[in-house]
């Protein structure tokens, strides 16, 4: 009996162990991510003016990209940014303007399965929101409105598919402590919590 086709088998069965098709996150790998995300705020914003004016943001979906940085084989740092929100606000259930805000978040991830082809994911982290161009309308009209830019924690679930070594397609579910202070003509009237849970799909490029 002819033992090379055997021997050529059991070679490229071996090679193939020895470089596997999916990327095992060692420590110092680079990735980049680009995709979109649904930012949606909690149904309950807050009050302003003492109780007077009951607070409701909608709901915005932007481009979104990101970095990450494998610091061991399992845990990894990852920087979410964005293309510009952009939410529209109503004061009791009348439109009352809108704003723009940018959340760059920075997450340590924890990968429960890094060199499978599916890898679920947690992380923790902190996220800071730049809001700008308020532009108030309706019954605050005329006004100079003032959001402030807020400080707070986040959090994420994910789940990651490898196509190969390099890419892979990938889902997350992510929570932001945002609470902004707001103005009105200089005067505090109180503070918008927005506290969004992001949804987003996103490719990934591993380098």
């Amino acid at each position: 009996m002819n033992k090379k086709p055997l021997a050529l088998a059991a070679a490229a069965l071996l090679s193939l162990a020895a470089s596997p098709a999916f990327a095992d996150g060692a420590p110092g790998t680079w990735e980049v991510y680009f995709g979109a995300h649904n930012v949606n705020p909690k149904s309950d914003n807050g009050s302003l003016a003492n109780g007077a004016l009951d607070v409701e943001v909608g709901s915005n979906t932007r481009p979104t990209f990101g970095f990450g940085y494998w610091i061991s084989e399992s845990l990894k740092l990852d920087l979410l940014a964005a293309l510009p929100f952009n939410h529209d606000f109503s004061l009791n259930g009348a439109r009352a303007g809108e704003f723009k805000h940018l959340p760059p978040t920075l997450l340590l991830q924890y990968h429960f399965n890094p060199d499978g082809e599916i890898c679920p994911f947690v992380g923790v982290g902190l996220n800071y929101t730049a809001v700008y161009d308020e532009e108030p309308a309706g019954p605050i009209a005329g006004t100079d409105l003032a959001l402030d830019n807020s400080f707070g924690l986040a959090a994420q679930l994910g789940v990651e598919f490898k196509i190969d070594a390099n890419w892979s397609i990938a889902g997350d579910v992510r929570w932001f402590d945002i609470d902004s202070d707001a103005s009105v003509d200089g005067a505090d009237v109180g503070t918008v919590n927005v506290d969004p849970i992001g949804v987003g799909l996103f490719a990934i490029y591993r380098f």
